[in-house]
């Protein structure tokens, strides 16, 4: 058994449709991207920084 086979499928994100938008909800839209951008961002980095502090508590 591969361990993919164990892991939870996702669903493919589907892509809004971008051609009914006005510029103005263009704009919004890639400001709420950049936003969720910036907060994935921000939980890698704690991630990142919780794993640097276990790593240099087992290391020997």
């Amino acid at each position: 058994m591969d361990m993919d086979e164990l892991e939870p499928r996702r669903k493919p994100v589907q892509q809004k449709p971008l051609e009914p938008l006005s510029v103005g909800e263009l704009e919004e839209y890639i400001a709420s991207l950049e936003a969720e951008i910036a907060r994935a961002k921000a939980a890698i980095a704690a991630k990142q920084s919780h794993r640097a502090g276990l790593d240099s508590l087992f290391k020997k």
